[in-house]
């Protein structure tokens, strides 16, 4: 029977009138309403009553029945599982009875209601759901086939999981072939829907669509040419994500699917193009892209040049018209929220400046005020990734466009020109250096362009060549464009400014010491930004401070430089509140700058020191209360524990000794016990490299608890975790070196993880190194616990250490490799070769780590293993000549971040000269001739 309801008169109107008060503009109106709506949700009737205004009191205006349907699908979302079964009941009859309301606004509302309902785990409790509204598809009422497909729609989109699940008998079976027959209805919405609901299920591949597939791509071709730009965009997405998952299915089509897209890409509907323009971004990941593409350049590439310009409306919606804006406040919402990313311990390399991937990749451009994703952008990061795909074989159809572009006069053109010239930096570095002696000096001077809008993408194309700038005499290039960037630095316009510090930035991970001779100039104009920025651009100006720390390290600490650039460090500190997340990127700034001021941090330690302590303390109160009541304290944001730590973790290894007094006076070990075993990934990793520090600076605190945290450790060492796992790593290898032979009852519980970690295919190659070094480590302090297992990990250690630089680590290292093979030389002689090209990598090892070395050669050589060796290595030669031995023996200039800290393992500077990897082909391939140069270099040596 019909659950029978109907409303009290003035229940209604007092609910009538509380959603008109609600479309207020007035921010006191609306505290009310919600205050008054959250006790309306004591009665349980109250949602019949929203029902009701949605679909049954037609004489009401639309955007009020729209708005309680609103609010109902919000109390659905909220409180559904605690509606009694009556109400439930009666909101899912009227959804179904008036899914074809004549209004287009009041459909959409019920199709979002029956989504949401259906997303609360209700799609299993509402069987009639799914056969319904494809029922409806049938009817020869419009609106009734549109309310249907609309509703439909949405739960294809929130629900496309389950809808493939045995739960429900599989009803994609059915409804794939319903949708299909739609693809060719007289309505152009009812065939955009049409689309969009088989859409939902190419990238899973799900088997009621893999069916159908070419019925399905037959239908597409067939809408290729619909005059509804919907359809087209949706065509456009189908194809795109084919292309990720039925590529075999596309091929025989390609040259006209290509054709298709580069006319869609040049689409009157921007939407339409946006989404044709993905599909070159997804080509460019294929293997066949360079086949597929290569005729197609001379059409394609202008095409996506044009794409890179600024609309009309982009202009509006960026205020490229406004040249002066400093003085204007940000809205909270031009600020986007910002995530810490934790420390990662990593070592130093004999490299020439290459840097790792990183993650994070440079935007294309600047233009985050509009949406996160257009046109322009999508075309610039297609050619950037086209740029990848072709190299210089790009530059033919690119260089006539340039020249064109760059000197245009029409500012517009000429700043896509400049666009174009940053996206192809990375793809086509090399055939562009001949043009760069005339080209940077011609962006430099764009810096000084009259419009903001030009000089704000010349900062980020800049950044992209700074890696050849700094490759050059500095005067050439390197000196002007500092000094133009830090004058843009201190630009009039807010856009400048940020693109000028995220640039600035990035030339001082190129330039590193370089940089030095200039310090008093660039702290000058970035303390005196202090006083200008409005507060998005100060969270940008502590980057390029905490970079520039990093970059130039201790020649920093000179009591000028200090007090140019503590003062309004700690005057923001101290304005801050604990809860403020602005304190992420002043904490990270923080850390950078005290690693590099070392002792001269010193008068400013207590305060920062006591603070982080309290943060962390009060971080993990507020965790335990929400473990303990969920219900009434809220989750704490555990990003402010972590940059607490991390600063610490830059006290420590800045301060040194210093730091043993205020470690003393606090119950930072405790602390540190708790966070070690925090659920948070983040968390454990930045508290293991605080454990690190800590150990080296005054590990009399930390030796008391060596008993509760090495388990700890122990259980971390987890490459699924990689900078969990990595800090950990690390972190026992400091322990091990104080803790001498005391480490003896530890062994067991990390020497077999070690073990296979370095032994695992594809392990990272941060993670590599401080395997080895750690696993080096223990077999010094404890060599007869270690070396046992020697033979089960020496060639693996020896490949990842022979690319590291002469450090203290690596000294430690090696002298307990040496006590191993001392114990147990048989675990060696296997591998002798290998050990002896990670010896000749030493540039200058000390006197007695020398004498170690050569009484181990002279041991072999005196029992004829080396000759062994060597004949061993010669029989798989085909060459008998003596080869240049690796080049890892060159120096290179100092690494993005000297020493042990480092930006998050994903993210982290400083690229070896031959991977792991690498270097293990290099010795399968050419074994005999390298053996002759290793051992030719041993010898030179000792």
């Amino acid at each position: 029977m019909e659950y029978e309801w109907k409303p009290d008169e003035q229940g209604l109107q007092q609910i009538l009138q509380l959603l008109k008060e609600s479309q207020s503009p007035d921010t006191t109106t609306q505290r009310a309403v919600q205050q008054k709506l959250e006790q309306l949700n004591q009665y349980p009737d109250f949602n019949n009553y929203l029902i009701f205004v949605l679909t049954k009191l037609k004489s009401e205006d639309e955007p009020t029945r729209s708005l309680s349907g609103l609010i109902l699908k919000n109390n659905v979302k909220a409180h559904f599982h605690n509606f009694p079964n009556g109400v439930t009941d009666f909101i899912k009859s009227e959804c179904l009875n008036n899914i074809g309301d004549s209004s287009p606004l009041i459909r959409a509302t019920v199709g979002i209601l029956i989504t949401t309902i259906a997303s609360k785990g209700e799609l299993q409790n509402w069987p009639d759901l799914l056969p319904k509204l494809c029922s409806l598809l049938d009817s020869e009422d419009y609106n009734t086939c549109e309310g249907a497909f609309g509703a439909l729609q949405k739960i294809c989109e929130d629900s496309a999981e389950i809808l493939d699940s045995d739960a429900l008998d599989r009803p994609l079976n059915i409804m794939i072939p319903k949708f299909l027959q739609f693809f060719k209805h007289s309505s152009p919405k009812i065939r955009s829907h049409a689309v969009a609901c088989v859409n939902q299920f190419i990238i899973s591949r799900t088997q009621a669509l893999m069916l159908h597939i070419d019925g399905f791509i037959e239908n597409l071709f067939a809408l290729a040419g619909d005059e509804e730009p919907e359809v087209r965009k949706n065509v456009c997405r189908a194809l795109v994500m084919l292309l990720e998952v039925r590529m075999d299915r596309l091929l025989p089509h390609m040259i006209s699917i290509v054709e298709y897209m580069l006319q869609r890409t040049q689409d009157q509907d921007e939407n339409v193009a946006l989404e044709a323009c993905e599909f070159w971004l997804t080509l460019a990941e294929q293997p066949i892209c360079k086949d597929v593409l290569c005729r197609h350049l001379t059409k394609l590439i202008p095409v996506l040049v044009n794409g890179m310009k600024y609309s009309e409306i982009d202009i509006i919606l960026l205020k490229g018209d406004v040249e002066e804006d400093e003085a204007i406040p940000d809205s909270e919402q031009d600020i986007r929220p910002r995530f810490h990313r934790s420390r990662t311990v990593a070592q130093q390399h004999e490299e020439d400046g290459i840097e790792e991937e990183e993650e994070e990749e440079d935007e294309l451009d600047d233009d985050d005020t509009i949406s996160d994703w257009n046109l322009r952008k999508c075309s610039a990061a297609a050619l950037d990734v086209l740029a990848n795909v072709f190299r210089d074989e790009l530059l033919p159809h690119i260089l006539p466009l340039l020249k064109e572009l760059l000197f245009h006069p029409e500012w517009v053109v000429k700043e896509s020109g400049i666009l174009v010239l940053g996206a192809i930096a990375e793809g086509c570095m090399q055939g562009m250096i001949p043009y760069l002696p005339e080209l940077i000096p011609h962006l430099i001077q764009c810096l000084s362009d009259k419009k903001a809008l030009v000089r704000s993408i010349t900062c980020w194309t800049l950044s992209r060549y700074a890696h050849w700038v700094v490759s050059q005499p500095p005067d050439t290039y390197l000196k002007p464009l500092m000094t133009e960037l830090l004058k843009r630095i201190l630009d009039s316009n807010k856009r400048v400014q940020e693109a000028a510090c995220s640039a600035f930035a990035t030339l001082e991970e190129e330039a590193c010491t370089e940089l030095v001779p200039y310090l008093a100039y660039i702290l000058d104009t970035l303390v005196f930004a202090f006083s200008k920025y409005q507060h998005k651009n100060l969270l940008i100006l502590y980057d390029a401070i905490g970079t520039l720390a990093d970059s130039v390290g201790h020649h920093l600490n000179k009591p000028e430089y200090i007090q140019m650039l503590m003062p309004p460090l700690i005057q923001k500190w101290n304005m801050l509140k604990d809860e403020d997340k602005d304190l992420f990127p002043l904490l990270e700034c923080l850390s950078s700058v005290a690693t590099a001021l070392q002792s001269g941090f010193l008068p400013y330690c207590e305060p920062v020191y006591q603070r982080c302590v309290n943060l962390v303390q009060k971080t993990l109160a507020q965790a335990m209360l929400h473990n303990a009541q969920p219900d009434q304290y809220e989750a704490p944001d555990k990003d402010f524990m972590i940059v607490a730590l991390d600063l610490l973790s830059g006290l420590a290894e800045g301060l040194g000794g210093n730091i043993e007094q205020l470690v003393a006076r606090s119950n930072i070990l405790t602390l540190m016990y708790q966070c070690m075993q925090d659920k948070m990934p983040e968390v454990r990793q930045s508290s293991f490299a605080l454990l690190g520090d800590l150990t080296k600076a005054c590990f009399q605190h930390v030796k008391p608890c060596i008993a509760d945290f090495m388990p700890i450790l122990g259980t971390n060492l987890n490459p699924e975790f990689i900078s969990v796992c990595n800090n950990a790593t690390w972190a026992i290898g400091e322990i091990s070196i104080q803790m001498g032979i005391e480490m003896q009852p530890y062994i067991p519980m990390v020497l077999h993880q070690l073990v296979e970690i370095i032994n695992r295919p594809n392990t990272p190659k941060t993670l590599l190194e401080n395997t080895a070094i750690t696993i080096g480590r223990l077999g010094y302090v404890c060599p007869q616990e270690v070396a046992p297992m020697l033979q089960q990990f020496i060639r693996p250690w020896c490949t990842s250490l022979r690319n590291i630089r002469d450090n203290e680590e690596k000294d430690s290292a090696f002298r307990g490799i040496c006590t191993m093979i001392t114990v147990n030389p048989s675990g060696v002689v296997q591998d002798f070769i290998f050990f002896c090209d990670a010896v000749a990598s030493w540039i200058s090892p000390k006197d007695d780590l020398r004498d170690m070395f050569c009484k181990i050669l002279h041991g072999f050589k005196n029992q004829n293993a080396l000759q062994l060796t060597m004949e061993f290595n010669l029989k798989y030669s085909s060459c008998s000549t003596i080869m240049r031995g690796p080049s890892v023996w060159k120096t290179g200039r100092e690494p993005r971040h000297p020493g042990k800290k480092m930006l998050p393992f994903t993210g982290g500077k400083g690229k070896p000269v031959g991977n792991t990897v690498q270097s293990q082909a290099y010795w399968e391939g050419r074994e005999g001739g390298v053996a002759v140069t290793v051992l030719s270099r041993c010898w030179e040596m000792f």
